[in-house]
């Protein structure tokens, strides 16, 4: 899955309805901006394999490059689902060999009491630098860019076939 488009939602879970297949979800999520919906199917990834249940806080990933039905609530295909504590934001994206972020808007700082685990759960001890990561995190810097002290880390590992 190429991670290099992902848009992140974050939102509390109002509603889960099970689609007429039976192997796909609609989840409602209520946002600072209003409704949103995701549809959740065998393709959609959910970090730690969590059942998703309502009133949990999420964040929903789509696919910004892929077309959009313009409807209202908006509806998007949901590609990586986590969830996300109180106070807690995440970010997605490629990261050089400083740790800094793709489009520079994040500087990672790892300390000892970071969790880094690839997107299956594995432990990872290898170097972090130019990998897609998924960073969970409470407070930056004010800095430019902002600075943070990540508390956990997933770490996508790309198919080298």
């Amino acid at each position: 899955m190429p991670y290099r488009n992902l848009i992140p939602i974050t939102g509390v879970i109002l509603n889960i309805a099970t689609e007429n297949d039976c192997c796909s979800q609609m989840i409602s999520l209520r946002t600072e901006d209003g409704i949103v919906n995701f549809l959740v199917d065998a393709d959609t990834k959910v970090i730690d394999d969590v059942r998703l249940r309502m009133g949990m806080r999420i964040a929903a990933f789509y696919d910004g490059s892929q077309p959009i039905p313009l409807i209202f609530p908006p509806r998007y295909r949901a590609r990586l689902i986590t969830v996300v504590g109180r106070n807690e934001q995440v970010m997605i994206s490629r990261f050089d060999q400083n740790l800094l972020a793709e489009n520079g808007s994040l500087q990672l700082n790892i300390a000892g009491s970071t969790v880094i685990r690839t997107a299956n759960g594995q432990q990872f001890s290898c170097r972090l630098g130019n990998r897609t990561l998924l960073v969970y995190y409470t407070a930056t810097t004010r800095s430019i860019p902002p600075q943070t002290t990540p508390s956990r880390v997933i770490v996508f590992c790309e198919n080298r076939r």
